[in-house]
């Protein structure tokens, strides 16, 4: 009789651990590698200097997906709509963190008159939005990029 509530008491002891083991797991906080990876994101709104001007963003980058990979690759696929009907539906390309994971660089052309590197903004399990300095007819202006899943 001892011997079967030591080996309840052993198995209870062992569920509890690793219980507890699981649960401390799932509290570590997520890098930006890992909010960055978790799936594709899809463009969502574009700002200049506040005013939405999403209506000038032709409808054949709007519905493009991003795929980041943890390993610093990716994919940019065109969508059900290309802007040229002669390019790849999908292409991959590389990105990486600069400046303590602030900038985000991307070998891709995200959009026509873009660089490759984009200020991070917000980076979180919902929402990417990123900001870059761009030039319209000879003036530097802020555009504020945002993405959703």
């Amino acid at each position: 009789m001892k011997s079967g509530k030591f080996i309840i008491a052993l198995v209870s002891a062992i569920v509890f651990f690793a219980a507890c083991s699981k649960d401390s797991n799932n509290n570590k906080p997520k890098t930006k590698t890992d909010l960055l990876a978790q799936g594709s994101w899809k463009f969502d709104n574009v700002t200049v200097n506040g005013t939405d001007v999403s209506s000038l963003i032709q409808g054949c980058q709007k519905d493009n997906t991003i795929t980041f990979a943890a390993g610093g690759t990716g994919t940019l696929d065109e969508g059900a709509t290309k802007c040229n009907s002669g390019d790849p539906q999908t292409s991959p390309f590389t990105w990486s963190f600069a400046t303590n994971e602030t900038v985000l660089h991307v070998t891709a052309t995200l959009f026509t008159g873009g660089s490759s590197d984009f200020n991070i903004v917000t980076l979180d399990d919902n929402q990417l939005v990123l900001s870059q300095d761009i030039n319209i007819a000879g003036t530097t202006q802020n555009a504020i990029i945002k993405f959703k899943h």
